[in-house]
């Protein structure tokens, strides 16, 4: 199997040979044990597959160690308290990370540490700055703009729920305006401060061209919110994005047992958000850094299994009446958004292999009603508009079997009016989303 060598010599996720589930990827090597982090020190490309085992550990060797270790200290002793004012001083000048031992754990985490080096690795940027919460983590961001006095953000929807609530309620002080992805040159404004899409987009699936997106913001920076994609699928910062948001709770963990969000970026926004996390305190425990990098090194296989699966239950839910419309992106992955004939909150409450539950990317298939839980802080007439329907299912495919699952949907789909048993006659359709 061909490897391709970074950066950007694969296909886009808007080619039509883009990357798929069952492709492959090399990101750069890995940083030596005594570079800077996030420095590349080798021309060598490694397969993504081999990153995602390897990052934020290659200095363990060197310390006897094989699994990383997990600092759960909140202090660190320092009997050079003038050196310490000093790093201190300098941290909070610039953001960089202060050279020499742990300080705070307000400031910075060694193993927090570890999962930001291999996430930067895996995105292919710079830097990354991890967060309690994917909200968290955007919350950063919009704050780090707004300190510059560029509080207006252009947004596409759909976006997630509670991102686009915190775009638009004004928390904040952003002001935002909403555009479609052709209208965003005319909307950017000379105190815009980010551009702010999702692609695979919560809860439709929608895809954006990304490239194109990036053409249109100018020198406003693009954050692309990569969680449903993860860098197995596609890496935003190949199509021109400057910041990748993911809610590291989801596929990066993969287990449904940490929460947490992080920022993929260049060193200089890096900076900046450390500053605003020692300031507001929205650190990641070490307990969730160190579960989310064990997580990423099985990120390509769970991503790759779990899509195999999702596209054959597309498959088989767009051949049958009791579904109206299959929602599956072209670019693949785990998610399926589906329009059921019946009742909706029927079928949520049929299941009994799959969870009725928020969030995805788990292990085990889950189970949701967009407009009722995730999107239902959006207001109606603008869910409805970016395709947020009553009807409207999401469902996060895990690892289970795929024929376990389709038993499991089929009864389901037999519940209330619209079922099988409730004279069902719609016709599936299936759609995937190509660029615009």
């Amino acid at each position: 199997m061909d490897l391709d060598t970074y950066p950007g010599t694969h296909p886009g996720p808007e080619s039509a040979d883009g990357p798929r589930p069952d492709g492959t990827r090399a990101t750069p090597a890995a940083p030596s044990a005594q570079a800077p982090r996030h420095e590349t020190v080798r021309a060598t490309a490694r397969a993504l597959e081999t990153e995602a085992v390897h990052a934020g550990r290659e200095d363990l060797p060197g310390l006897g160690l094989h699994a990383p270790p997990l600092d759960l200290s909140t202090t660190y002793p320092s009997y050079d308290s003038r050196g310490e004012a000093a790093r201190i001083d300098a941290f909070a000048a610039d953001g960089a990370e202060p050279d020499g031992p742990p300080v705070y754990a307000r400031l910075g985490n060694p193993t927090v540490a570890r999962f930001e080096t291999a996430l930067a690795r895996l995105e292919g940027t710079g830097s990354a700055v991890a967060f309690a919460s994917g909200m968290a983590a955007l919350t950063a961001v919009l704050l780090v703009r707004s300190a510059a006095g560029l509080r207006h953000v252009v947004a596409v929807r759909p976006l997630y729920g509670c991102s686009d609530h915190l775009l638009g309620a004004g928390l904040l002080g952003t002001e935002v305006t909403w555009v479609d992805p052709s209208g965003i040159a005319d909307a950017i404004r000379p105190d815009t401060g980010l551009v702010v899409v999702e692609s695979p987009a919560n809860p439709t699936l929608a895809e954006l061209d990304l490239r194109a997106v990036a053409r249109e913001c100018g020198e406003v920076p693009l954050l692309a919110d990569n969680t449903f994609a993860t860098p197995v699928l596609q890496r935003p910062v190949e199509s021109g994005a400057r910041i990748v948001l993911h809610s590291a709770t989801k596929y990066l963990g993969g287990h449904g047992d940490v929460l947490g969000g992080v920022v993929a970026c260049d060193e200089a926004t890096a900076r900046d958000l450390r500053r605003v996390r020692f300031a507001t305190g929205g650190v990641l425990h070490p307990l969730a850094g160190y579960l989310l990098l064990r997580g990423l090194a099985t990120l390509p296989v769970r991503v790759r299994a779990a899509s195999a699966t999702a596209a054959e239950l597309a498959r088989r839910l767009t051949a049958d009446p009791r579904v109206r419309q299959v929602l599956y992106p072209r670019l693949g992955g785990a998610m399926v958004a589906f329009e059921v004939a019946g009742d909706p909150h029927e079928v949520i409450a049929a299941v009994r292999l799959i969870t009725p539950a928020v969030s995805l990317g788990s292990v085990d298939t889950l189970i949701q009603h967009p407009a009722s839980i995730s999107h239902r802080i959006v207001a109606e007439g603008d869910r409805r508009s970016s395709g947020v329907s009553e009807q409207l299912l999401r469902m996060s495919v895990g690892l289970e079997d795929v024929d376990d699952l389709w038993r499991d949907l089929d009864q389901a789909l037999d519940a209330g009016p619209g079922g099988r048993t409730g004279g069902g006659t719609a016709a599936g359709s299936y759609d995937t989303y190509a660029a615009p």
